[in-house]
């Protein structure tokens, strides 16, 4: 390292003076640049932790959020155009629960990745009792139940069970009991 110090040292000082704050001002700028990019690493880093985190406490239910929120972590990409969404990845196979605040109505649905499938519903590709709801302006909260934390061993027994537990048949957007 000393070698190195001493070579930049008598390159420096073999330079003409107004050269050295020539070369000065480039060094520092090259240093800016690295800052800066160690610095926009690390927001990104600290942005996918965030998605992650959000993500993995939707699946473990210890959190509920709005379809604002949700779509907004779902559509953060880290590398531009064309590259998938970074949520995308913390996909699992669950329930998802949908409430409508304003109208006190639940729907309890099943998918093999329920991240998209609950996208879906919000983005006129779901049910269309929920969509036109949420489009005319009702309150919704999104809480999803991964199956591997459920304590269920079948995706419709889990579908069921929160079918009859939030009545979401006999007094929600459900159209049927769940998959038998």
């Amino acid at each position: 390292m000393t070698d190195y110090f001493e070579m930049f040292k008598a390159f420096y000082e073999s330079l003409d003076p107004g050269i050295q704050h020539i070369f000065l001002g480039i060094l520092g700028l090259f240093v800016l640049l690295i800052i800066v990019q160690i610095v926009e690493k690390y927001v990104i880093w600290r942005r996918k932790l965030k998605i992650k985190r959000y993500m993995t406490q939707l699946a473990d239910t210890s959190v509920s959020m709005t379809p604002e929120a949700f779509l907004a972590l779902r559509r953060a990409s880290f590398g531009g155009r064309g590259r998938p969404q970074y949520a995308s990845r913390y996909n699992f196979t669950g329930v998802y629960i949908l409430y409508n605040e304003d109208r006190d109505m639940y729907y309890v649905g099943q998918a093999k990745k329920v991240l998209d499938r609950v996208a879906g519903h919000f983005e006129g590709r779901g049910n269309g009792h929920i969509f036109a709801d949420y489009e005319h302006g009702d309150h919704f909260t999104i809480r999803a139940i991964a199956l591997s934390n459920s304590g269920f061993t079948s995706i419709d027994a889990l579908e069921r069970h929160f079918i009859d537990y939030y009545d979401s048949f006999e007094h929600g957007y459900n159209r049927n009991r769940g998959n038998r």
